[in-house]
């Protein structure tokens, strides 16, 4: 069986990345709270668009999809599913919705993890919600002949509840008797959650919805207006490939998790940095055209109206789209493609 003993991590050191990953995260966990208290209700509306992003990235991670609009209207609540794709998408708003307005009141147990998983599968029939695995797992890869590789064989199932019991009360020792850092130890976490694998279904999604939590209740709340799973979405080749680096040698305690924690504190880094870019845009008062033509500037090559759309939350797509309608007009912009492919690039 493996052991766990995150005091033993405090005793390791750091390279100067890691160290200038966490007091740039430092840095902008400051920017953030002058942010919050200047413009409040301006940037409520990135809390939506981070919740959208968030459900459906995190769930396109695992093949799970639907459209945009059934998107933004399961999130919204506005809708039932109509697929199972659909009742999984709506699960994990739940999760995500509980842990934006409970988390400082949902301490990490193996109990409240498994809560969170059924409530994950609330909406269809999974005899398995909330249990941990019946069947032994595998992490592979399927390569383009066709042909499988198992990367990483996870804990089996007898000694899987021991094994969440040991990291939940790991961190929390650490962590309430400040004897590591949050930022190092939450990727950890992360990390041996991943490796102990504990559900037949559903690992990754309550993976990404344990770090919201985790950075929530130690005060890291940039999830809540950026999307940390949309960041990984969009360069999962990163994160899988962090993930692998740092499994090898985790049954016998001799693995290198610096992998993950750089993966995870980049990550986290580049939300913050993000959060700082959209504060620029809605903290003036400006006509829709002003702001548009603002959030353009931050943007290098080709982009989309919903790429502007996140910068802007202040303004309606339609807003958003008359804007771009008048910079191409006036020779700003240049548009290509049609419908769903359409972008834009800046001339000026």
């Amino acid at each position: 069986m493996r052991t766990f003993n995150y005091s033993a991590i405090r005793d390791q050191k750091w390279d100067s990345e890691i160290l200038g990953l966490i007091a740039a995260i430092y840095k902008e966990v400051g920017k953030q709270e002058l942010y919050l208290k200047q413009r409040p209700e301006e940037l409520e509306k990135l809390v939506e668009i981070a919740k959208i992003q968030s459900t459906e990235a995190s769930n396109a991670i695992e093949g799970i999809v639907t459209t945009s609009t059934r998107i933004r209207q399961l999130v919204e609540e506005k809708t039932t599913p109509k697929n199972r794709d659909e009742q999984e998408i709506a699960g994990y708003r739940d999760v995500l919705s509980i842990i934006h307005e409970s988390f400082d009141v949902i301490p990490l147990t193996r109990n409240y993890i498994l809560q969170l998983h059924k409530i994950m599968y609330s909406h269809m029939n999974n005899p398995m919600a909330g249990q941990t695995k019946n069947v032994q797992n595998y992490i592979s890869v399927t390569y383009p002949d066709g042909h499988t590789e198992t990367l990483f064989t996870p804990l089996a199932p007898f000694e899987t509840p021991e094994a969440l019991d040991r990291i939940c009360e790991e961190y929390n020792r650490v962590i309430g008797n400040m004897e590591l850092e949050p930022l190092i130890a939450i990727p950890v976490f992360i990390h041996d959650f991943l490796c102990i694998h504990p559900f037949n279904d559903g690992n990754g999604r309550m993976s990404r919805l344990l770090t919201t939590l985790l950075l929530y209740r130690s005060g890291f709340y940039v999830g809540k207006y950026i999307s940390l799973e949309a960041k990984i979405a969009k360069n999962k080749d990163l994160y899988y490939e962090a993930l692998n680096r740092a499994q090898h040698g985790w049954h016998e305690g001799t693995e290198d998790v610096v992998p993950f924690i750089k993966y995870l504190l980049g990550t986290i880094l580049a939300a913050y940095k993000d959060f700082g870019d959209r504060f620029a845009i809605v903290e003036e008062k400006l006509p829709a055209i002003d702001i548009v033509r603002k959030a353009t500037l931050n943007k290098i090559g080709r982009f989309t109206k919903q790429d502007i759309r996140e910068l802007c939350p202040s303004l309606s797509m339609s807003s958003v789209e008359g804007a771009l309608r008048k910079m191409v007009a006036a020779g700003e912009l240049k548009r290509e493609g049609v419908g769903k492919s359409t972008c834009y690039i800046r001339l000026k």
